[in-house]
């Protein structure tokens, strides 16, 4: 029993650090620039491969092509606007599980372009560009309504009820799988599906984490979230 408590008492620093960390400007800072920088090169990565893609490959059309690349340009811009203008957090989770489930749910499936090999299928590019349209636009919705209580990381600033948080919980999440699935359509392969698995799995623990820490810190949110569906109505 000794060295266990031994190797509890030296964890114990660690842990304190770690919380603090998480809790200050820096870390604050550091994710901003980071994150934000992240989905800058991604549009740039993106834009380049819509510029590669307006000479035909093998016979297939263009604009199929060309329209899913600038539709997820565009996208990944207005991610790096969201990180960007994200207000700091009145709470945030403890704990290093938390943030390391946030950071790979949000950067990993976003990465896709950087895994796999594009698909120049027409129909697989048009399904691409609806989903990162649909997931778009219901995301600028959400927003419009969430505010500036967007985050990446579990964190507490209101209970939002308004607009499509009237009728689920987690809107936003449901807003980004749906583009996420246009990625994955433009790169489709048995990695990328492997990777969409391990994302999901990843969003659940996520979800999971953000609903503790809302019901801890916002006593109002209790009777919110008995109301609501997390985020497939009649689901889950």
């Amino acid at each position: 029993m000794e060295p266990a408590a031994g190797v509890s008492g030296a964890a114990a620093p660690v842990r304190r650090y770690l919380k603090v960390l998480l809790r200050s400007r820096r870390y604050d800072v550091a994710t901003r620039l980071l994150g934000s920088l992240w989905f800058l090169l991604l549009a740039a990565v993106t834009a380049n491969a819509a510029w590669l893609g307006m000479t035909p490959h093998h016979g297939h059309e263009v604009w199929p092509v060309l329209v899913s690349r600038v539709c997820l340009t565009i996208f990944y811009l207005g991610l790096w606007a969201m990180i960007i203008l994200r207000p700091p957090a009145v709470a945030r989770s403890d704990g290093l599980l938390p943030a390391l489930a946030a950071l790979v749910g949000t950067y990993l499936p976003w990465s896709i372009p950087l895994i796999g090999h594009a698909r120049h299928s027409e129909l697989l590019n048009l399904f691409s560009a609806v989903c990162l349209v649909v997931g778009g636009v219901l995301m600028l919705i959400t927003l419009a309504h969430l505010g500036r209580s967007f985050s990446l990381v579990p964190q507490a600033r209101r209970v939002v009820s308004a607009g499509p948080y009237r009728w689920i919980r987690h809107p936003l999440y449901l807003s980004e799988e749906i583009a996420i699935m246009g990625i994955a359509l433009q790169y489709l392969s048995l990695l990328v599906v492997l990777v969409l698995a391990a994302h999901v799995a990843i969003q659940i623990r996520r979800i999971l984490y953000e609903e503790e820490l809302l019901r801890r810190t916002l006593p109002e949110y209790a009777e919110y979230e008995r109301s609501r569906w997390r985020l497939i109505a009649f689901v889950w």
